[in-house]
């Protein structure tokens, strides 16, 4: 099968969850129904934003076959197989490729080189149809460079998804080292989308606010970049908000899509940093100004 593409904006999930606490597969199937209609190229589910370490694999399973059925093959889903443990990673990445995800994410703790290319081998063994690496430091580099170029050269894995402190400067050195050749990805850093598509990278990986994300990478990539700059200075404050924490963009963004009736319930699962009475007031704020963005992001 060939390799799917996933240039364009590849939205991350959030988990919605009804008054009971159970997973609520209707909302989920409502999120993938506006997500497509605004024009993602692709889905990440579960993975930090899906609160994924407070789902039980059972849940995992359940969220990741909604958002196939809902997909029905319109775009690719990448399911999320990343788990500390290494046979849980691997029994779940297992799982993601039997329900027929058209590829995985992984995060492999990193302790030494050689440790490294042996977990991903063992992933890479079970041959999914793509595997996308996760590059995750919140306080540093993340992996090495030549790590990431040996790896890629010896077709282990088809992506990267760079999180790390900075991610433009790494953006660019794998860039380098790998000859323009490794598709990248980049989530967290989506406060810097512009610096991010200047350093030539496919995929941004944000979280709601889909048709806004659509119009800004649109709008790049047909030479528009002012048009682009403009409409991603919108967003700003916003992202200064929600990218406090990732806790603080979970509470959020599902409170987003709870006022646009996506969601049935703002709910996050505990536990979880609080959302004081001084977050939900600028929160009421910035979801108005970006439910205006997604408004005017739909206009021809």
């Amino acid at each position: 099968m060939p390799i799917p593409d996933l240039d364009g904006i590849v939205t991350v999930l959030n988990t919605p969850f009804a008054e009971s606490g159970d997973v609520d597969t209707g909302s989920m199937r409502a999120h993938v129904r506006y997500a497509l209609d605004a024009g993602v190229a692709g889905f990440l589910v579960p993975a930090m934003a899906s609160e994924v370490s407070k789902l039980t694999e059972s849940e995992r399973m359940r969220l990741v076959t909604t958002v196939i059925d809902a997909v029905d093959g319109q775009v690719p889903v990448i399911g999320g197989a990343s788990h500390p443990d290494e046979l849980a990673r691997t029994r779940i990445a297992r799982a993601l490729i039997d329900i027929g995800c058209d590829g995985l994410l992984v995060s492999v703790p990193y302790e030494s080189d050689a440790r490294y290319e042996s977990a991903i081998g063992r992933i890479a063994d079970l041959d999914p149809q793509f595997l996308m690496i996760q590059d995750w430091d919140a306080t540093g580099g993340g992996l090495p460079v030549s790590l990431i170029a040996r790896l890629h050269e010896a077709r282990l894995f088809q992506s990267l998804k760079v999180e790390v402190v900075p991610a433009g400067p790494k953006y660019s050195e794998i860039k380098r080292a790998t000859g323009g050749g490794l598709p990248l990805a980049g989530g967290w850093a989506v406060s810097q989308m512009i610096d991010a598509l200047d350093r030539g990278v496919n995929t941004i990986m944000p979280t709601a606010m889909h048709r806004t994300y659509v119009k800004i990478y649109r709008a790049y990539h047909r030479g528009d970049r002012s048009g682009a700059v403009a409409a991603f200075e919108r967003t700003l404050p916003v992202l200064a908000f929600a990218n406090q924490h990732l806790d603080i963009s979970i509470h959020f963004f599902k409170r987003l899509l709870y006022a646009q009736g996506v969601f049935q319930t703002p709910i996050v699962r505990q536990p979880i940093m609080p959302f004081d009475e001084i977050h939900e007031r600028h929160a009421a704020r910035l979801v108005d100004l970006a439910i205006e963005l997604e408004r005017v992001a739909a206009e021809p």
